[in-house]
């Protein structure tokens, strides 16, 4: 990363070896900032807040482990969810099916139904008709 100021040195005024190291100084100093601020404080020049820093990340990750597992179970729970979605559509398809079902074979047997009763009404039918024909003819006669 270029340095953050730039200065314009003469030549007159510093050597080529001193401009080299003050240009590398300056970026030496922007690099360990920018190391702070994206690393966060380290090494042993905090002292007791050191052992803060440290209990406060300690929980940090704790935290971050818990909301890992949450999201896991939660994922988990999706997937399962999903499962369940599938089967009580798999079983309302069923009980559909088996409405329809159930529909026919109802109307099926109330014309089996009827159909028994039709040939039971024409035996009644015939066997009268066959009584009365008997009982004419044996009057007549």
């Amino acid at each position: 990363m270029p340095p953050k100021f730039k200065r314009h040195l003469n030549d007159d005024d510093v050597t080529g070896s001193v401009k080299s190291e003050r240009r590398n100084l300056l970026e030496d100093d922007s690099d360990e900032e920018e190391d702070f601020f994206l690393r966060g404080p380290s090494g042993p020049r905090f002292g007791p807040r050191n052992d803060k820093i440290k209990h406060v990340q300690n929980q940090v990750d704790e935290v971050i482990d818990v909301m890992q597992e949450n999201i896991t179970k939660v994922i988990e729970r999706g997937e399962r969810l999903d499962d369940l979605q599938d089967k009580s559509e798999s079983l309302s398809d069923n009980a559909t099916a088996f409405s329809n079902r159930s529909k026919q074979l109802r109307r099926q047997m109330w014309w089996r139904g009827c159909k028994i009763k039709a040939i039971m009404a024409l035996v009644a039918v015939i066997l009268l008709l066959v009584i009365i024909i008997l009982i004419v003819m044996k009057y007549h006669t």
